[in-house]
């Protein structure tokens, strides 16, 4: 009786294929991924008649929003409303527009407001609350989506 001893081959199985691994990896950053997608393109709105409706650049814009940025080129006072941390709006508009997370937009806000040398963003809790609280205030800035447009706020343009 003779006993067969199976040679163990060097090649790995071929489950382990390079791209079929790859895949997977990549459906699984894909499954655990929080950004949020939004089919509705998000904009800067600002209150119609506000004497700045020339393109800001991000860096602009960011300052803006970061609350580092208070006024105006003319002086006036710049009021800022956002949507809530958690709203898809909000995130997407971070994310795509200003080009950074929601938390470390808040984390910006917090450092302002605990040091005593600034004040965070007013929150609202819709789209529609923006754009009224845009509509009315002198100075107005915030963000939405192109469908919650009307006659009663102009679009900032972003370089």
């Amino acid at each position: 009786m003779s006993v067969s001893i199976e040679q163990k081959s060097s090649k790995p199985p071929r489950y382990c294929n390079g791209r079929l691994m790859a895949a997977c990896c990549f459906c699984i950053v894909l499954l655990f991924s929080n950004t949020p997608t939004l089919a509705e393109e998000v904009v800067v709105a600002i209150k119609r008649g506000t004497p700045n409706t020339k393109p800001v650049s991000r860096y602009v814009l960011s300052a803006i929003f970061g609350m580092r940025l208070t006024t105006w080129p003319d002086g006036s006072a710049i009021r800022v409303f956002v949507l809530p941390d958690d709203n898809l709006v909000h995130a997407t508009f971070c994310k795509q527009v200003l080009q950074i997370f929601p938390h470390q937009l808040r984390n910006a806000w917090d450092r302002l407001v605990y040091s005593g040398t600034g004040q965070a963003p007013e929150v609202l809790s819709s789209e529609l609350e923006i754009r009224t609280h845009i509509a009315s205030t002198p100075g107005a800035i915030g963000y939405l989506t192109k469908e919650n447009l009307d006659d009663s706020v102009a679009i900032l343009p972003v370089e």
